[in-house]
């Protein structure tokens, strides 16, 4: 699992001309799931994004995670986090986990993050989608799982 955070003021994703998801102060995510994930690599993401510190505190520095400051969650899948780019100029997507494999898990990670009392708007899977968002910062993470 791989997944890029991007701190935001804003964010929000609009499909089809309707907006699906939309957060004021949070984690916009996009979220790329590969073949071998299963419950355990979502728990150890999920766990991690809750608790990373990437919030200032009184002295500016980032020592507050997404829980103590209240933050909100954009969560939007992103097969083409594992896009290959090795061979060609054509990206491969060999890594890329099937829908019917990747949107259950995503479905599930999205929970797991709501189940630790975090407010999680999303995107549709497997749909075209516009994403806006105000980053804040610029503050950009990637989190893997092992």
């Amino acid at each position: 699992m791989r997944v890029i955070i991007q701190k935001v003021k804003e964010a929000s994703v609009t499909v089809k001309g309707k907006i699906t998801g939309e957060i004021a102060s949070g984690y916009m995510l996009l979220v790329g799931i590969t073949h071998t994930d299963t419950l355990k690599e979502l728990e150890y993401v999920a766990e991690k994004i809750a608790h990373l510190r990437l919030f200032e505190d009184e002295e500016g520095k980032m020592n507050h995670s997404l829980l103590d400051v209240g933050g909100e969650v954009l969560s939007v899948s992103q097969f083409t986090l594992y896009a290959d780019t090795t061979k060609g100029r054509r990206p491969s997507f060999a890594k890329a986990s099937p829908g019917d494999h990747a949107e259950p898990l995503w479905n599930s990670f999205n929970e797991l993050l709501r189940n630790k009392g975090l407010n999680v708007e999303t995107g549709i899977f497997g749909e075209m989608m516009n994403v806006s968002l105000i980053n804040d910062g610029p503050v950009t993470v990637i989190v893997e799982s092992k």
